[in-house]
């Protein structure tokens, strides 16, 4: 009996020691991919610090890490090999990279070249999650794992083309709002004639970031806080026309502002940063929302 014990105790310190290996080993790959991308992540860093639209990319490895932080006990501890699944992920990172130094240029200056290399690096970080952790590990932390998509900056013909939308829809609930406070006035497309000022809806109107990082937060939340998928899918939904309302009823602040103060008004802080308090208003209904969904949630999976 002896022996035998002392082969079985053998057997699991090595198991452990195994483990722990590859643990570290996944750790190191990580830190080797962090000095082979240094640049164009540096570059990522400092173009987000500049950028009103991709700031919250600063934020996004730190929020994933904690959702890592948040899952350590579901995570499998029987670390396995997906050697195919980590070849896919390293031929698509690898090969991103080849394109962008081959078709761009080296240095890492512009939206385009950092997309493409942010996804180059995101692609061989989960082709080393799969070779040194396996399938199971990665689809238990694949929520963490792929909110770090938003670490890739909106492309800018992306960004235009939301902000164009954005800017048309938030035109017409202005409209329907000034049209509901009983104010007189004139529209021709984007522009608002009232009574004492003609203000105009432009670009810096849509509201594209709080309404981006808006999206983001609905996102998570609904990972974290339900468990049924269409209520998920509701809360996610619900941010957009809620982001048009925002930026529909800030138009209508602004103008009723103009019009009952002065036209001054359009120089105020409410106007040039009043964004943050918008965002934080349309917080409001957004939480409620999600109050709701997660009690009926609560009540679905209650046990009868």
């Amino acid at each position: 009996m002896i022996p035998a014990q002392t082969g079985h105790v053998s057997e699991s310190t090595a198991s452990s020691h195994r483990k722990t290996w590859r643990f570290w080993s996944g750790a190191g790959f990580v830190f080797v991919l962090l000095a082979a991308f240094a640049r164009p992540l540096l570059a990522l860093m400092n173009y987000a610090a500049g950028s009103e639209l991709h700031s919250y990319i600063l934020l996004v490895p730190f929020v994933s890490a904690y959702l890592l932080y948040l899952r350590r006990d579901q995570l499998p501890k029987n670390y396995t090999i997906d050697l195919p699944l980590a070849l896919v992920f390293l031929g698509a990172g690898l090969g991103v990279m080849a394109f962008t130094y081959s078709s761009i240029g080296l240095a890492p200056a512009d939206n385009a070249h950092l997309v493409l290399l942010t996804l180059s690096f995101l692609c061989c970080l989960t082709a080393g999650g799969f070779f040194f952790f396996g399938r199971n590990w990665m689809r238990a932390a694949a929520f963490p794992l792929a909110y770090l998509i938003f670490m890739v900056p909106m492309p800018d013909a992306m960004a235009d083309a939301l902000e164009t939308a954005s800017k048309y829809a938030s035109a017409e609930v202005a409209n329907l709002f000034f049209h509901l406070s009983g104010t007189p006035f004139l529209r021709g497309g984007f522009f608002f004639q009232l009574p004492n000022i003609t203000i105009e809806v432009t670009q810096e109107c849509s509201g594209i970031r709080s309404s981006w990082v808006l999206l983001m937060t609905s996102i998570l939340a609904a990972n974290l806080f339900l468990k049924t998928p269409w209520r998920r899918l509701a809360l996610v939904a619900f941010v957009i026309p809620l982001g048009i309302l925002r930026n529909g009823f800030r138009i209508l602040v602004i103008g009723l502002l103009c019009v009952n103060v002065g036209p001054q008004m359009i120089h105020s802080l409410i106007h040039r940063r009043g964004g943050p308090l918008f965002f934080m208003l349309s917080l409001i209904p957004f939480f409620l929302v999600l109050w709701l969904l997660r009690k009926g949630d609560v009540h679905t999976r209650k046990p009868k």
